[in-house]
């Protein structure tokens, strides 16, 4: 099965930075083509990539509400389009299975996914449990407190599973794989505002053409 390119080369050709932006494109096209038919998942995608951008800004003034609008908002609206909304079956477009693309997927596939949100999902219960992280941070006193301690667990949750899956890779790929699929993941949000603002209004177009007729 052949891997398409958007831009023609062949990485083994290139060198250098020229190579990095070629692996860079081919694994954003990639994801594009086998992730991303649903219209509801794309617009998904540019509700989750508006809100990582207002993350983003406030990361360096407001760490902890940062990732719980990373979590909480963000990454929810865009895992629910890649669980509930995008087609599971055969994929006509690019005559691949399921299965095929799950084993492809070079970061986190839906089976990692589901571990990955887990932790996301069950993390707060640990802090109930250990207020101060196992002396790690300063115990919450109220409901403020907690969320900004849950925040900044989720920081580092989300960090760790950037860092976790590019070292896997150096390993079980190599070493510019890894680079390159961190590159991906923490730009994805201005790629996914750019390609996919669009979507609301074709969603909204297709919900009008679909209402009943008074």
């Amino acid at each position: 099965m052949n891997s398409f390119k958007p831009n023609g080369e062949h990485g083994s050709e290139l060198t250098g930075i020229a190579r990095f932006r070629d692996q860079l494109r081919e694994q954003r096209w990639d994801d594009h083509r086998y992730y991303h038919h649903s219209i509801i998942n794309q617009s998904l995608h540019f509700v989750s990539a508006c809100t990582f951008l207002v993350a983003y800004a406030m990361l360096w003034t407001n760490p902890a509400l940062a990732a719980l609008l990373a979590w909480g908002v963000a990454m929810t609206s865009r895992q629910a389009g890649h669980f509930f909304f995008e087609p599971k079956d055969y994929d006509y477009v690019n005559d691949a299975t399921h299965e095929f693309k799950e084993d492809i997927k070079v970061g986190y596939n839906l089976r990692r996914k589901v571990v990955l949100m887990g932790l996301w999902a069950l993390s707060p219960l640990l802090l109930l449990a250990q207020p101060s992280l196992f002396g790690l941070m300063q115990p919450h006193t109220g409901a403020e407190g907690f969320l900004r301690n849950v925040g900044l667990m989720w920081l580092v949750l989300g960090i760790a599973g950037i860092a976790f899956r590019t070292v896997q890779l150096f390993f079980i790929r190599d070493v510019e794989t890894g680079l390159v699929w961190a590159t991906k993941i923490v730009t994805d949000p201005f790629h996914d505002f750019k390609i996919y603002r669009g979507a609301p209004a074709k969603l909204a177009k297709s919900a009008m053409a679909w209402r009943p007729a008074r």
